[in-house]
């Protein structure tokens, strides 16, 4: 992503990173975790997950129109709980397609043949529940469906590789296309599931994902990486974003049958830790509104109206945040405090659990309401944007200063 001319210009906050731990980090650890993510399989993962989401909304559309045939007076909560549990089915039927075809094109693998192995061996990989219709199938696939895509991608493109390496390629593509549908038909007749042993190898990862040492982690890399320049969230999207929607998934399902909730480190919990997006910018935004700098003035003009909708690319690297020293500190700090105290907040049942995902793209003051239906979470994510508030405000008049005497 391109820098706008507020971030080019010339100025000792841009043109010298940031000493001690920072500087540290972004020397050490920033290099190799930016070679990982961009290794061929997580670009497509990263690339792929994006577009499984209109899999996603399709379902949400689809299966919310059909709960009206259960009856006009059903609550809206639980219409959406019955049309998402099959929409994140349909999810992974997306994604099943979709990642193959993205793996082939960044592999220059055979994206047609790719596609068509891992399709198939996917719908040879049901769970052992009953399945009635397609319906049930989608609700049943949907708690292991991403995770089931993404092995069953990876092993095929992988198999391809291996193969190609030896034969040729089209005898390497074709051999490794009997190898995985040859062995998903096998495990099928002998009614041996492997999306239940992907559900079944998910169980610690839930365990450990569902915890507050994650949570913060998950944090402070996400945010030190976006000091460095790293696009944080892009970057841990392939290993992060199907970990927690499937624990969201059972909070949900847990939701439509009347069960406590069983996870706290969901998806839509991330809504009250980045108001504003990545580092909790949105306070920032406005207090630099009324800052006595006038560049930050036309920053904060040009990026609200996104920093509304989290969406806060434009201000981090037009004020700048990435390589500021200046607001480094409190962009890494904000959220791990948010974190923190929204972590207890579950924790302690001050507010409800997330139930249901919805997108960041949401303001925070509805979309934490949707996720939770408890009105105390409004209270919560603006508790929260005061805190944020308060932390940055001190570095941001450092920073006023420093722009003051440039």
């Amino acid at each position: 992503m391109s820098q706008s001319s507020g971030a080019s210009k010339p100025s000792s906050v841009n043109s010298n990173p940031p000493g001690g731990f920072f500087g540290w980090f972004d020397r050490v650890v920033v290099p190799p975790m930016q070679r990982f993510g961009e290794l061929p399989a997580m670009l497509a993962i990263r690339d792929a997950l994006p577009w499984s989401l209109i899999g996603l909304g399709a379902g949400l559309g689809l299966f919310f129109l059909a709960s009206f045939h259960d009856g006009p007076a059903m609550p809206f909560a639980k219409r959406y709980a019955a049309a998402l549990l099959p929409g994140f089915g349909l999810m992974s039927v997306t994604l099943a397609a979709i990642l193959p075809f993205k793996l082939g094109l960044r592999l220059r693998l055979n994206p047609a043949l790719l596609v068509g192995m891992t399709m198939a061996a996917f719908f040879l990989s049901p769970p052992t529940a009953r399945i009635v219709d397609f319906t049930t199938y989608l609700r049943a696939i949907g708690a292991s469906g991403l995770f089931l895509a993404i092995v069953i991608a990876l092993a095929a493109a992988g198999l391809c590789l291996l193969l190609q390496t030896t034969l040729r390629q089209a005898q390497g593509g074709k051999i490794a296309a009997v190898i995985i549908v040859g062995g998903a038909w096998f495990a099928f007749t002998h009614h041996l599931s492997l999306s239940d042993a992907v559900l079944a190898m998910l169980r610690p990862l839930a365990f450990l994902g569902d915890t507050y040492l994650a949570l913060i982690l998950i944090t402070v890399v996400e945010t030190l990486l976006w000091t460095g320049g790293v696009h944080g969230p892009a970057l841990l999207a392939g290993i992060i974003t199907p970990v927690y929607l499937v624990l969201q998934q059972q909070n949900t399902a847990a939701y439509y049958d009347h069960a406590p909730l069983p996870h706290i480190v969901v998806t839509s919990l991330f809504l009250f830790v980045f108001p504003g997006g990545a580092g909790a910018t949105l306070p920032l935004v406005g207090m630099l509104l009324f800052s006595r700098v006038e560049r930050l003035r036309k920053v904060a003009r040009y990026t609200l109206l996104p920093s509304i909708f989290n969406i806060n690319e434009p201000l981090l690297f037009g004020l700048p945040i990435a390589l500021n020293p200046f607001l480094a500190v409190p962009f890494v700090v904000a959220p791990a405090v948010l974190a923190t105290v929204t972590f207890a907040a579950v924790k302690w049942g001050l507010v409800s659990a997330p139930a249901f995902y919805y997108p960041s793209s949401i303001p925070s003051l509805l979309s934490t309401y949707l996720a939770t239906l408890d009105w105390r979470a409004v209270l919560l994510v603006s508790v929260n944007i005061a805190i944020a508030g308060a932390i940055y405000f001190p570095f941001l008049r450092a920073y006023e200063r420093h722009e003051m005497q440039a």
